[in-house]
């Protein structure tokens, strides 16, 4: 895959913008990460601040979404000077929380073609050529984006290269699927990025098949959404020591949990201490039960 040949060390650990792109996200202990005042402006401070520092120790993927409320628009506002950073970007969800911690519904989601064609424009305003990546946002087995031949076409057409992000007990269902997916006798999908940890690690033999197909592979939620903060370095090791990886994401919120979580790079194996992992099941819905704050 061009977009990630050659990423060695530091440079396999992506920073994802979902924690500090908008004031209430579904990570634990946000409370004391965050500051009290969770305006835009202190957000974006806090975005800057985190850009900037995983870009000086070697971090060059970035990953923002359009429902990862001004994720974009922090992204797009660093990115000047920062030539050789490089972007994915996700449609599909629709930020509907309005800067509140607090709201009936936080996204929407929706992978209709209408809904592309309104948030590709809203990507590309922001991100232009900078976006190296678009993907599908939380692609199920029961999605449409992996039958809907109109979108297929769409999605082969708007510059990018393609790929999705699967979320749910069936991820494994929706990446087999996905692989399958051609335009023109060429495949849609050149990276799927998908939840694999210690805790949830059912997604791994289909990510196998994905590398093996020749397909990128960006783990998120390596972490367990916080709960796997005490141990946070050994389970992004844990990630990125699969061989099918090509990038593990940090959802960082502060300063000394990226420090922390860039220890990954450099840990031995040999250090990572097992976890019983869960039924997928199970683990899919206490991640459900969590609330956002």
């Amino acid at each position: 895959m061009d977009l990630f040949d050659g990423l060695t060390g530091v440079a396999r650990i992506g920073l994802g913008l979902a924690a500090v792109g908008r004031p209430a996200y579904i990570n634990l202990g946000r409370e004391a990460d965050l500051p009290g005042d969770r305006s835009v402006e202190a957000m974006r401070g806090r975005a800057h601040e985190l850009l900037d520092q995983a870009y000086a120790a070697g971090v060059r993927y970035f990953d923002v979404a359009r429902s990862y409320g001004r994720s974009e628009e922090f992204l797009a506002s660093w990115l000047p000077g920062h030539d050789d950073a490089l972007v994915g970007s996700k449609w599909g969800y629709t930020y509907t929380a309005n800067w509140q911690i607090e709201a009936e519904a936080h996204e929407v989601k929706d992978h209709s073609v209408s809904t592309f064609d309104r948030q590709v424009g809203e990507t590309r305003a922001l991100l232009g050529d900078r976006l190296g990546l678009y993907q599908i946002h939380s692609v199920t087995p029961d999605s449409p984006a992996l039958t809907d031949t109109t979108l297929h076409r769409r999605l082969a057409q708007q510059g990018a290269l393609v790929g999705l992000s699967t979320s749910g007990p069936r991820q494994a269902e929706a990446i087999r699927a996905a692989l399958g997916v051609e335009v023109d006798g060429e495949p849609l999908f050149r990276s799927v990025q998908a939840t694999w940890n210690l805790l949830e690690p059912s997604a791994g033999p289909a990510l196998a098949e994905a590398h093996a197909a020749g397909r990128a592979v960006i783990v998120k939620e390596a972490m367990a959404n916080g709960r796997l903060a005490g141990r946070d370095a050994e389970a992004l090791a844990a990630a990125l020591n699969q061989p099918w990886a090509t990038v593990v994401l940090s959802g960082a919120a502060t300063a000394a949990q990226l420090t922390s979580n860039l220890r990954a790079a450099g840990l031995d194996p040999a250090a990572i201490a097992p976890v019983e992992a869960e039924p997928a099941e199970l683990y899919w819905a206490t991640r459900a039960a969590l609330p956002w704050g």
